[in-house]
C-alpha cells in the first residue's frame, strides 16, 4: 500500500487582505517592540542594550583596554542582533558622541564624527570600551537582577532589560520612528533628575509643576538656550507631548574702533555646524541678511562661530533675531514620551509616570538582588557550618578520610552533613587546617550571619528599601553633581522671547528697481530706476500694461478681475533679463482672470473698488493685504460681472463714467467703507456697464488724460447728482476710450 504524500503544512485559502493585514501587524509590532521604541526602565532600544551587553561579555570595562569596533559589531551581529553591521555600528557611534548623547555610554578611540556632521571612520579603524555610565546600567546583571531570554538562534541568552542604576531614558533621551507611532525625548541633566526622583520617593503624589522645580527642562549636550515659559514646559511634561524652542548661545565681543562681533558659543541640539554656516553664507549671498557682513568658523574643541555686522550701528539684538528666524540658530525640539512600559506596552507617559517607572524598576532590581545575595549567603553558611564541624572533630575526620573506603558517605553519616558540606571538607587542603584558618572561618560565619539578618530585614521593610534606593540615587547625584565637568548644566534657561519687529529693510537689501508688467501678465523687476520706460521691450504680440519705480523692500498690491487682492514682495519677482515670468505662476490668479491694478502697497491708503455692474465701495488697503498665493476675496463678483476699477481715494468727490459715455459725480461720503462684499450702486445703466471711476478734490477739479496732455475741468455742476443715478453725457473733449487716466 502506497502512503499518501505528506505536505509541509496545512494549506488553506485566506483572503489576500486578511493575509496582508496579519503580516503587516506582525511587522508593525516587531518594529515597535524590537527596534524603535525604548524601554522606560533602562531607556534603551534592543540594539543599544545588546551592544552594551556584548561589550561587557568582551570585558571592555572602563579600566581595560580598547577593542576594535569591528570585533564588537561582529559579536553583536553574530550572537544577539541579526541585522546589518552598518546599523549596529551607527548605533554604537552615536552612543560615543558627546555632542549626540548627554552622557556617553561608549568610550571611543579614533574618529567618531563631529558636530560639523562629518561621519565616523570605518569600524576597522576605531576602537571602543564601556564608560562608567554604561557600567552603572549593567551593575548587578550577574545577580539575577533582571530576566533573560534566548537569543535569536537559541544558542545563548540576552537580558530583556538592564538593571539600570542610572536614569538613562531622561538623561540621554531617545528618538525613533515605528509604525504608526514615534518617540522623541530630549536629554536632561542627571543631577536634576536625581533631585526629582528623591522628591518623588518622599512625595509619591507630587505634581508635575513641583517636579519641574527640580528639573526645569532639557539639558542638551551642545548647550544653547531653552526659550520657553514655565507654563509651556509644565504642559508638555504633563501631557507627555510638546516642543521646546532652543536658541544658540552667543556673546558680544567688543573690538577695536568701537565695533563689535557676535560669537556663537553653542548651537542648538542636532544642528550640524557646517551646514549652519553654509545656510548663513547662502542667505548673505541672496541678500537676505543685509545687516551681516561676514561669518567664519573659529571652532576648535569648543564651538566658536564669529558673525561680523555690516557696521557698528547695527543693533545686535535685531541681527540675531533675523538669524533666529531664517536659520537653525533657533530650532524646536519635540517631546513625545512614547515608550514601552514595564509590561512592554507602548504608551505616552507624563513626567511623573516616567520617573515612577524608573523607581519601580530599581525597587524590583533591589529585591531580586537581595534575594540572590541571600541565596549565596545560605550556600556559603552551609559550607562554613560543615567546615566548623570538621575543625571540632579534626582527628576523627582525618581518620575517616585515611581509613574508610567511602569517606564522603561516612562523613555524612558520622556528623550528619549535607552532600555539599562533605564535598567541601574533602576538597580542603592541608594548609587550611591551621588554627588561624579556623578563626577566619568563624569571623566570616559571623559576618554572613549578620548580613543575612540585615537582608531579611530589608526584604520585610519597604521603607528601608526605599531608603536604600534613595541612597543609590544620592550616589549618582554626587557622581554627576553640577560642580563636575560632566554634570554641570550646559543649556541655559531663558524666557520665551518677546515679539521683536524686524523691519523689512533688515531682511532684504534695499535697491531701486523698475517693476514691469505686460498686458498678458508677464512680470519682472529690472535693476535700477529706468529713465525711459517707453523703451522697454516685450514679447511679440504683447505690450506694456504697468511700469513704475519701486524698491526691493516694497510689496506690491494686485487687484484682479475676480475681485481678489494679492500681495507679493518685489524681491520675489524675476530679474529684468528676458521677459520675466507669468504672474499667474506666483499667485493663484488663473488664466481666465486679468489684472485690474498693480501698484506699490501703502497700508495707510484707502481704495475705491468697483465691478462692471456699477457696484462698489471703499476699502482700507491694510485690510486687503493677503499673505497667501490664493489672495483675499474683497469685491464679490459672479457670472458675467467682473471687477473693473481700483483707484486710490483722494479728495471729497467721486466721478463715475459708464460704457454708455454717461458721467455722474456725487459726494465721497455717500460711499460706505467695507472690508468685503458687493458694495452699493455707483451709477445705474440700462445697457452696458461701468467704464471707470475715480475720486478727486472738488476744489482742484476733475482731471483726465487726452494723449500726452492732462485736462482739468472745474465747472462740473451739470454732472453732480446723487449716487446710483444715470448721469449725463460726458463733457466735450472727454477721451474716446471712456477712461479718466488710462
Amino acid at each position: 500500500m502506497v502512503e499518501p504524500k505528506k505536505t509541509a503544512g496545512e494549506i488553506r485559502p485566506v483572503p489576500l487582505a486578511d493575509a496582508l493585514g496579519e503580516r503587516y501587524l506582525s511587522y508593525a509590532l516587531s518594529t515597535i517592540m524590537a527596534r524603535s521604541l525604548p524601554d522606560v526602565r533602562d531607556g534603551l532600544k534592543p540594539v543599544h542594550r545588546r551592544l552594551l551587553y556584548a561589550m561587557r561579555e568582551l570585558h571592555l570595562n572602563p579600566a581595560s583596554g580598547f577593542k576594535k569596533c569591528a570585533r564588537i559589531v561582529g559579536d553583536v551581529m553574530g550572537k544577539y542582533h541579526p541585522h546589518g553591521d552598518a546599523a549596529i555600528y551607527d548605533a554604537m557611534v552615536r552612543l560615543a558622541q558627546d555632542f549626540a548623547v548627554r552622557y556617553p555610554l561608549v568610550d571611543g578611540q579614533g574618529n567618531f564624527g563631529n558636530v560639523d556632521g562629518d561621519n565616523a571612520a570605518a569600524m576597522r579603524y576605531t576602537e571602543a570600551r564601556l564608560t562608567e555610565t554604561a557600567q552603572r546600567l549593567l551593575e548587578g546583571i550577574d545577580e539575577d537582577a533582571v530576566d533573560f531570554r534566548p537569543t535569536y538562534d537559541g544558542e545563548g541568552e540576552e537580558p530583556i532589560v538592564l538593571p539600570a542604576n542610572f536614569p538613562n531614558l531622561l538623561a540621554n533621551g531617545a528618538a525613533g520612528i515605528a509604525v504608526g507611532m514615534a518617540t522623541s525625548i530630549p536629554p536632561h541633566n542627571v543631577a536634576e533628575i536625581c533631585d526629582a526622583l528623591l522628591h518623588l520617593i518622599k512625595a509619591p503624589n507630587a505634581t508635575i509643576a513641583k517636579l519641574i522645580d527640580f528639573m526645569p527642562g532639557p539639558d542638551f549636550p551642545t548647550g544653547g538656550v531653552l526659550c520657553e515659559s514655565r507654563e509651556t514646559v509644565i504642559e508638555a511634561y504633563k501631557t507627555g507631548r510638546g516642543s521646546f524652542r532652543v536658541r544658540a548661545k552667543y556673546e558680544i565681543e567688543k573690538i577695536k574702533g568701537g565695533g563689535y562681533q557676535i560669537v556663537i558659543t553653542g548651537v542648538p541640539y542636532q544642528v550640524q555646524k557646517a551646514k549652519l554656516v553654509e545656510r548663513i553664507a547662502e542667505l548673505m549671498h541672496n541678500r537676505k541678511l543685509t545687516m551681516l557682513e561676514d561669518v567664519h568658523d573659529e571652532s576648535t574643541t569648543e564651538v566658536r562661530l564669529v558673525l561680523e555686522p555690516k557696521s557698528r550701528n547695527v543693533d545686535p539684538e535685531l541681527l540675531m533675531e533675523s538669524l533666529f528666524r531664517q536659520t537653525d540658530l533657533e530650532t524646536r525640539i519635540s517631546l513625545n514620551m512614547n515608550v514601552l512600559d514595564g509590561g512592554l506596552v507602548p504608551r505616552v507617559m507624563d513626567l511623573r509616570e516616567v520617573l515612577r517607572a524608573f523607581l519601580d524598576h530599581r525597587h524590583d532590581v533591589l529585591v531580586r538582588r537581595t534575594k540572590h545575595r541571600l541565596g549565596k549567603i545560605e550556600q556559603r553558611l552551609e559550607i562554613l557550618d560543615g567546615l566548623l564541624i570538621a575543625y571540632l572533630n579534626l582527628d576523627e575526620v582525618i581518620r575517616i578520610i585515611r581509613e574508610e573506603d567511602d569517606p564522603k558517605a561516612d562523613l555524612i553519616k558520622a556528623f550528619k552533613l549535607t552532600d555539599a558540606q562533605a564535598e567541601a571538607i574533602l576538597n580542603m587542603r592541608l594548609r587550611h587546617l591551621r588554627k588561624l584558618e579556623e578563626m577566619e572561618i568563624r569571623n566570616e560565619h559571623a559576618e554572613l550571619t549578620q548580613e543575612r539578618k540585615d537582608l531579611n530585614k530589608l526584604l520585610k521593610d519597604e521603607d528601608l528599601r526605599w531608603k536604600r534606593i534613595a541612597g543609590e540615587i544620592g550616589d549618582i547625584r554626587k557622581a554627576y553633581g553640577k560642580d563636575t565637568e560632566l554634570g554641570r548644566r550646559r543649556t541655559e534657561l531663558g524666557e520665551a522671547p518677546s515679539a521683536v519687529v524686524i523691519p523689512l529693510e533688515a531682511m532684504i537689501e534695499r535697491e531701486p528697481v523698475t517693476v514691469i508688467c505686460s498686458d498678458k501678465g508677464w512680470i519682472r523687476a529690472a535693476k535700477g530706476h529706468l529713465p525711459d520706460i517707453a523703451d522697454i521691450k516685450y514679447k511679440e504680440g504683447d505690450r506694456q500694461r504697468f511700469a513704475f519705480h519701486a524698491q526691493t523692500t516694497d510689496k506690491l498690491i494686485i487687484f484682479a478681475t475676480n475681485g481678489r487682492f494679492y500681495t507679493i514682495g518685489v524681491d520675489k519677482l524675476p530679474g529684468g533679463r528676458g521677459f520675466g515670468e507669468p504672474l499667474s505662476l506666483m499667485i493663484e490668479l488663473g488664466n481666465e482672470h486679468g489684472v485690474v491694478a498693480l501698484t506699490v502697497h501703502d497700508p495707510e491708503r484707502k481704495l475705491l473698488v468697483a465691478s462692471s455692474d456699477g457696484r462698489g465701495f471703499i476699502v482700507a488697503e491694510k485690510d486687503v493685504a493677503a499673505q497667501t498665493r490664493a489672495g483675499k476675496q474683497v469685491l464679490n463678483v459672479s457670472g458675467d460681472v467682473e471687477a473693473t476699477v481700483c483707484s486710490p481715494v483722494v479728495g471729497d468727490s467721486v466721478a463715475v463714467v459708464g460704457e454708455n459715455r454717461k458721467m455722474l459725480i456725487f459726494p465721497l461720503d455717500e460711499l460706505p467703507e467695507m472690508t468685503r462684499g458687493r458694495g452699493v450702486m455707483l451709477q445705474r445703466y440700462n445697457a452696458r456697464g461701468l467704464a471707470d471711476a475715480v475720486t478727486y478734490d472738488s476744489r482742484e477739479g476733475l482731471a483726465w488724460r487726452i494723449g500726452d496732455r492732462t485736462r482739468v475741468e472745474t465747472d462740473l455742476k451739470d454732472w453732480i447728482g446723487k449716487r446710483a443715478q444715470a448721469g449725463r453725457k460726458v463733457p466735450r473733449g472727454f477721451p474716446s476710450n471712456t477712461r479718466f487716466s488710462k
